[in-house]
């Protein structure tokens, strides 16, 4: 299996995503996200795996 880094723009939004899921942990509440942290970091990783498999696709 070859894994190749993902794309720059995907990697900005995993890296938005894990951000807003560690806010909280941290004392900064945000309202308007209605996911819980837990599933916006795996989202965060999620995106991160599909990047590293399927770019060469």
């Amino acid at each position: 299996m070859r894994l190749s880094p993902p794309t720059f723009i995907l990697f900005l939004i995993s890296l938005a995503c894990a951000v807003l899921a560690l806010l909280p942990v941290f004392g900064i509440a945000i309202i308007t996200v209605p996911i819980s942290g837990f599933w916006l970091m795996t989202l965060a990783w999620g995106l991160l795996t599909a990047g590293m498999l399927f770019r060469d696709m």
